[in-house]
């Protein structure tokens, strides 16, 4: 599940990663206000988790700011949330393919944060 400050971002983030993960990788976008604005929204950050949550947890990664602040007070909330500290278009495509396949939650995480060590050159 991305949160980012951007609608279009997330959308297009997650639009990405399910062109590499397929089409049945559990994905949501949370980007922007409920208004249409750059920010983020609690709101449509909640019913993103909802859409995504099949009962086995969730992993969100937020872009930064306010969507990390975010996500962090799901987390806190919900026990089957957790946030990614991850670059976000890498640590989402990884997280889809994991999860994608079937991974649990800490699988997805974990594969998540193996973004971090990915290099491009």
């Amino acid at each position: 599940m991305l949160v980012s400050h951007s609608a279009g971002l997330a959308a297009e983030a997650v639009a990405l990663a399910r062109g590499i993960a397929g089409q049945d990788a559990p994905l949501a976008a949370a980007g922007g206000t409920q208004d249409g604005g750059l920010g983020t929204s609690v709101d449509l950050v909640e019913a993103a988790v909802r859409s995504v949550d099949r009962g086995h947890g969730v992993v969100i990664i937020p872009d930064l700011g306010s969507s990390v602040l975010t996500a962090r007070l799901l987390a806190e909330a919900a026990p089957r949330v957790v946030v990614a500290d991850v670059p976000f278009v890498e640590g989402a495509v990884a997280a889809a393919v994991a999860a994608g396949a079937g991974a649990p939650l800490a699988d997805v995480l974990a594969a998540a944060e193996e973004a971090r060590t990915y290099r491009k050159l």
